[in-house]
């Protein structure tokens, strides 16, 4: 069946890409200390932002690049910035989430403003780039380009597959970013420190690497005769 097809081929290739349990140990890091009811509220808002935000790159994707006249070498060289730019802001946090914690605990409005803070940025950086960054991006309108033809009930059955992929991939990211804290906490707290670090480290090296694959495509473009 190619809705079967197409799901299995878009989860297997958006799987590596959007990393669940990877991405919530930099999610984890991003966020800091926080009440485990604000980290499901959270997951779940992410959750649903990665399902609206890649069914409407899915679909519209190409023709928004098309429009504004951008190329897929742009959007990775660009992405892979920003990625290797909040790589970065994590390696250097050394004292933030301490000082985070304890104006916390000084009072519950101050709480409640660290909550409001968190969910300002569910879509981004949290969906975007965090959990679907430029390179998943790449891939999809890359997925998308490779299953559609001319057959429109078989295009439509190919793109359904392709969603369904999304939205288990976002149930997966919802029950990582919501019991993140637990999961980090079997680690003492220092071994978790210098976890996140290297995961930030990863991410700062994931960025360079996509905006290099951008920069390599278009130095090509320029030198060739």
């Amino acid at each position: 069946m190619l809705v079967w097809k197409s799901f299995l081929i878009a989860f297997s290739v958006l799987l590596p890409l959007i990393n669940p349990l990877g991405s919530a140990l930099v999610f984890l890091g991003l966020a800091g200390e926080a009440p485990p009811a604000v980290y499901r509220s959270l997951a779940r808002k992410i959750a649903i932002n990665n399902i609206i935000f890649l069914a409407i790159i899915e679909l519209l994707g190409t023709a928004i690049l098309n429009f504004f006249g951008i190329s897929l070498p742009i959007v990775q060289l660009s992405g892979g910035i920003v990625i290797a730019a909040m790589g970065w802001s994590v390696l250097n946090e050394r004292d933030a989430r301490a000082i985070i914690k304890n104006k916390e605990e000084e009072s519950e409005v101050r709480a409640e403003t660290r909550k409001q803070y968190l969910e300002q940025e569910a879509f981004y950086p949290f969906t975007f780039p965090v959990t679907s960054g430029p390179g998943t991006l790449v891939a999809l309108l890359t997925l998308t380009a490779h299953i559609s033809n001319r057959d429109i009930s078989r295009d439509v059955q190919a793109h359904i597959g392709v969603f369904l992929a999304v939205v288990a991939l976002s149930v997966l990211v919802y029950f990582c970013y919501a019991y993140a804290p637990k999961i980090t906490k079997i680690i003492s707290p220092s071994t978790a420190h210098g976890i996140l670090r290297v995961v930030a480290f990863i991410l700062l090296c994931i960025g360079t690497q996509i905006a290099w694959n951008g920069l390599a495509v278009l130095i090509a473009t320029v030198l060739r005769p």
